[in-house]
Formats: structure tokens, C-alpha cells, sequence
């Protein structure tokens, strides 16, 4: 369960929103559409506790270091760090304890889920935008966090790689999982989301994202 009491979020004396009363329920499936700089990516790291708040407060129901899991936007991510694709994805076993042949396996059946075999060793800066990006999300499938944030993780994917995207967080939607995701593309956003909070106008507006989003395919927040 995510609880947004009178959340207000921004710059210092510049509130992006009217304050948000929101509660997600625990295994929901929900979209954050709405133009760009109008707060989406920000209230995602302010529930993932990386950014403080302007006033209000989030509640959980799991604690943020071990119960969360942030898929953050791939540009902020330091693609000259010496680094091999393997260890990026191995990241997402931190703080957790495996034994050595299950960490192994999970991690040989997160690159063949991902369509990673064979790239390994190559270094994060000789990825393509796509692979790399499907290795944040290998990364991100091997924290079995009860609450998953993803901030745009279709960007870069092709379209194998958004089939991919969109399997994989239906199955965590099915294990029972709380997902939030910022999302642009509004004709996926109402194939395969329910819920959506749209922030337009300073205004937030939280609904079935059947009604929220008109039916025009390949439809797009600029």
C-alpha cells in the first residue's frame, strides 16, 4: 500500500501540484501520466523516499530499503562506470543472502529473460540504449521487492523490448506486487494499466485509465 496524505512536491516555493490525497492499494497496477515537467518522475522518487517533500507525507506498508525497488530513467545512470552488463544486473541482489549456486541460476535465467545471454562481459558504454535498458529491468527483476517504481522503462526498448516490458510487469502485477509506473505512451498505458493518476494543470486526477485516456492509438503526453 502506497498513502499519499496532502503531498506537495517541487522546487522550493514552486509546488508542482495542488496537494495530492492518494492511497494505492497493495497489489494494484497504476500509471503516472502527464506532460513533461509536470512533477511524474519527481513524485516517483519522493515515494521512493529519494527526494524530500514539500509538505504532506508518504506512508508505505513495507520499509523502502528492503520492500522497495526504483527503476530509475537510464540517463541517469553513468554508462563510463567500469562495469560489466553481468555485474550491473548482479547489483540486484544486494543486501540479500544466496547461496552461491541460486544466485547463478537466477542470474543465467534473468539474462535469458531478458534476451541478455552472450553480452555478459561487454562493458555498460558499449551498450546500445535498448540493452542497456533491458538490463536495468533484469537488474530490478531479481530484487523481489513487494513494491516496484518505474520511471519511463519503455524508453530505448524496440519493440521486442516493450513485449518484453509489458510480460514481465503483468507476471510481477500477478505475484502480487504494488507497481507504479510513469509511462508516455497512453495507448500501452490503457492496453495493460487500470489505474491511472494524470497531472495536468496542477491538478492530479486519479481513475480507470480507460476513461482517463481517449482511445486514439500510439496516442502521446509531448
Amino acid at each position: 500500500m502506497i498513502r499519499c496524505q496532502s503531498l506537495i512536491w517541487g522546487a522550493p516555493g514552486q509546488p508542482l501540484t495542488t496537494p495530492l490525497n492518494l492511497e494505492l492499494e497493495s497489489a494494484s497496477l497504476t500509471a503516472i501520466i502527464g506532460a513533461n515537467g509536470c512533477g511524474k518522475s519527481s513524485l516517483l522518487k519522493v515515494i521512493a523516499g529519494l527526494q524530500k517533500p514539500l509538505a504532506g507525507k508518504v506512508s508505505l506498508s513495507v520499509p523502502r530499503q528492503s520492500g522497495l525497488s526504483f527503476l530509475p530513467q537510464q540517463q541517469h545512470l553513468d554508462r563510463q562506470f567500469p562495469i560489466s552488463l553481468e555485474e550491473l544486473i548482479a547489483a540486484g541482489f544486494w543486501g540479500r543472502r544466496l547461496s552461491t549456486l541460486l544466485r547463478a541460476q537466477r542470474l543465467k535465467d534473468a539474462l535469458e529473460n531478458w534476451h541478455l545471454s552472450g553480452l555478459e562481459h561487454r562493458p555498460l558504454m558499449a551498450l546500445s540504449g535498448g540493452e542497456l535498458q533491458r538490463a536495468l529491468l533484469a537488474r530490478l527483476s531479481l530484487t523481489d521487492a513487494p513494491v516496484l517504481l518505474l520511471d519511463e522503462p519503455h524508453a530505448a526498448l524496440d519493440e521486442l523490448g516493450q513485449q518484453l516490458l509489458w510480460q514481465h510487469i503483468h507476471a510481477w502485477h500477478n505475484q502480487g506486487r504494488t507497481i507504479v509506473v510513469v509511462c508516455h505512451d497512453l495507448a500501452a498505458v490503457r492496453q495493460h494499466i487500470p489505474h491511472t493518476l494524470l497531472i495536468k494543470n496542477r491538478e492530479c486526477v486519479y481513475g480507470a485509465s480507460v476513461e482517463l485516456i481517449q482511445q486514439t492509438p500510439h496516442t502521446q503526453v509531448a
